[in-house]
Order: C-alpha cells, then sequence, then structure tokens
C-alpha cells in the first residue's frame, strides 16, 4: 500500500456495508498474525470500520489482491 495515500479526504464516496466490510477486515486480522508484511495495510483499513466507503473497500480488495498472488509468502 502506498504510504502517501489519503483515505478519508474525499467525504462524497459511496458508503458500503459495514457487515461486508468488517466481515472482511475480520479475515485480514486472521492473516496478519501470519503475515507481518500486512501489518501497515491493515492498520489503515482499521480505522475506517464504523463509516467505511467505497474507496476504502478497494483498498481491501487491493490486499487481498496481493494475498493472491503471494501464497505461502508468510510461512516458514
Amino acid at each position: 500500500m502506498d504510504p502517501n495515500l489519503e483515505f478519508g479526504i474525499n467525504e462524497s464516496s459511496t458508503p458500503v456495508s459495514n457487515e461486508i466490510y468488517q466481515r472482511l477486515f475480520g479475515k485480514l486480522i486472521y492473516l496478519f498474525l501470519t503475515r507481518p508484511d500486512l501489518a501497515y495495510s491493515v492498520g489503515i483499513v482499521s480505522q475506517f470500520m464504523s463509516d467505511p466507503k467505497e474507496e476504502n473497500m478497494e483498498a481491501v480488495y487491493r490486499i487481498l489482491k496481493y494475498l493472491k498472488f503471494t501464497p505461502g509468502f508468510g510461512q516458514t
């Protein structure tokens, strides 16, 4: 994730379902325990648990896409 990316600037962004966002985030928290490379990204998306917007959901999807293309990275 780009460290210069700023979320929350665009207030006109479309809200998304809290339930879906929180469910995906819960799965990322589980993976975070075995994949330390996710620490920064998961920390950023965790800030928007109460009012997720479309741009936040896109960030979660980017993390999932990263996971898809780096299988076995966190295993020893």
